[in-house]
């Protein structure tokens, strides 16, 4: 029997020209290797039999399920500043899109389901390593209140893949309020479509962003949302490795695990992807190409707002005006809970900004020294503790000024201060074990993962720091 899906397709029906209708290539022998059973519960989709072998031809593309209309989506992109008119999805089809149990409209696609017409020579598949990441990472974010896309399952294909050299095959199933980039709006501007720029427009804004007034309300909307989606980057100590806008998702969510990794020794400048050898990624750098790439949008859509070149030029910069101060204030608001602050003044962001510094000449720990702050354990991870200790002195008369109890002031940072992340050494050998054929550290580390800000004496020694040897320097994308 077919499991059928409650699925809702606006995509698919949106003209012919966004997408080619294309099926997920059958792979030799599926099977299950995870599967997020809360979040199928949220998809109003039955676990169960997810989790049986019919469930598992069914996440690998093997069988459609019920209701679906399988494409890839069209997009271009910039990738590293530099334009590509026909990008597309080349390993990723969407299977349809469900109306959770909360009224939101998500996206089920599955990543490595075999060749699309711009797979560009490419097999369309996924190893299993970059799989583990992505679950592991998009889960960790969910848990960790950053808006992203999700993993509802990874599925072992049997099948070998050649990258570097022969590795196992699998594939992801991801949700998504949407897949739709920058790099979306960017393939019809390349084309002088007009008619599909005011049609993805459209639908963009009834999708993600009912209340905003046209393309110009769109840009606003898209700006702020990324603002606060790269403040929450910020704050998590997390670098995404490849922003460019066929990674940047329209509304504001984090897409696109490749090269992503978690500050561990705190460094502004730090860069994990292998391919970004100019820095233009790196942590601090963030920001600033959020804003580059809402300059892209702003430029894509130019053609369809209202009036001539100069008044359009003049709406699409009143519309991304916004972004600095809407990041500005996220910024400050998740960096003030971190120090368990809950009102404002004047010199909390030179606060943030000194301790900030101290981390960086010290090489402390960015999630130990600010979950520390609530246990008292902060000082330890300096090399020279005087340089915190006389920081120290300022924020707790600041924090005496706001008058709250100790026990009010620690509750606050314990909720905004996670005692665990995504570890790059503890995701690189995860992987490094499931690809030798054991799955348990995976399944571990995942399970700790969705209890970020639990101090758990079973798995705390997946909060501590890489020694030396277990530094990862280098992270890569999955193609």
């Amino acid at each position: 029997m077919t499991l059928h899906w409650p699925l809702d397709n606006s995509y698919a029906r949106l003209p012919g020209r966004f997408f080619a209708r294309v099926a997920p290539t059958p792979v030799a022998s599926p099977r299950g290797i995870a599967l997020n059973r809360a979040l199928a519960a949220e998809l109003g989709l039955d676990a169960e039999a997810l989790a049986g072998p019919e469930g598992a031809a069914v996440l690998a593309g093997n069988v459609l399920p019920g209701g679906a209309e399988p494409i890839a989506q069209a997009y271009a992109g910039h990738q590293f500043g530099v334009f590509v008119p026909a990008l597309g999805d080349g390993r990723a089809i969407l299977l349809g899109e469900v109306v959770d149990g909360q009224g939101r409209r998500r996206d089920i696609q599955l990543k490595g389901a075999g060749p699309t017409p711009w797979s560009r020579r490419g097999d369309g598949r996924a190893a299993l390593g970059p799989v583990i990441r992505e679950y592991l990472v998009s889960e960790a974010m969910a848990a960790l209140g950053v808006p992203t896309t999700r993993a509802l399952a990874a599925v072992a294909t049997g099948e070998t893949v050649w990258r570097d050299g022969p590795l196992p095959g699998a594939v992801l199933v991801r949700v998504a309020s949407s897949h739709i980039r920058v790099g979306t709006f960017e393939y019809f501007a390349a084309t002088g479509d007009l008619e599909g720029l005011r049609c993805l427009a459209d639908h963009v804004i009834g999708r993600h962003f009912p209340a905003a007034a046209g393309p110009a309300g769109l840009i606003a909307a898209a700006a702020a949302a990324q603002a606060r989606l790269v403040a929450a980057w910020m704050a998590a100590g997390f670098v995404h490795g490849v922003m460019n806008t066929d990674n940047a998702h329209v509304g504001g969510d984090t897409i696109d695990y490749g090269p992503c990794a978690f500050l561990d020794a705190y460094d502004p400048q730090a860069v994990f992807s292998s391919i970004d050898h100019g820095g233009r990624y790196a942590y601090a750098n963030q920001p600033r190409i959020a804003l580059w790439n809402m300059a892209r949008l702003a430029t894509a859509l130019l053609p369809i707002l209202e009036g001539s070149r100069e008044p359009a030029i003049e709406q699409a910069t009143a519309a991304l005006a916004g972004f600095l101060p809407c990041y500005e204030a996220e910024w400050l608001a998740r960096f003030r809970a971190k120090l368990g602050l809950a009102t404002a003044e004047e010199g909390d962001g030179a606060l943030i900004a000194d301790l900030l510094a101290g981390m960086a000449r010290g090489g402390a720990d960015f999630t130990r020294t600010f979950r520390g702050l609530a246990l008292g354990s902060a000082r330890e991870e300096f090399a020279e503790p005087a340089a915190f200790d006389a920081w120290a002195g300022e924020w707790r008369a600041r924090l005496a000024r706001e008058g709250a109890s100790p026990a009010t002031a620690e509750a606050r940072m314990a909720a905004a201060n996670p005692a665990l992340i995504p570890r790059n050494h503890r995701v690189e050998q995860a992987i490094a074990a499931a690809v030798g054929g054991d799955l348990a550290p995976f399944h571990r580390l995942a399970t700790a993962l969705s209890r970020p800000f639990a101090d758990d004496p079973a798995t705390a020694e997946l909060a501590a720091g890489p020694a030396a040897d277990e530094r990862v320097r280098h992270t890569f994308c999955g193609t």
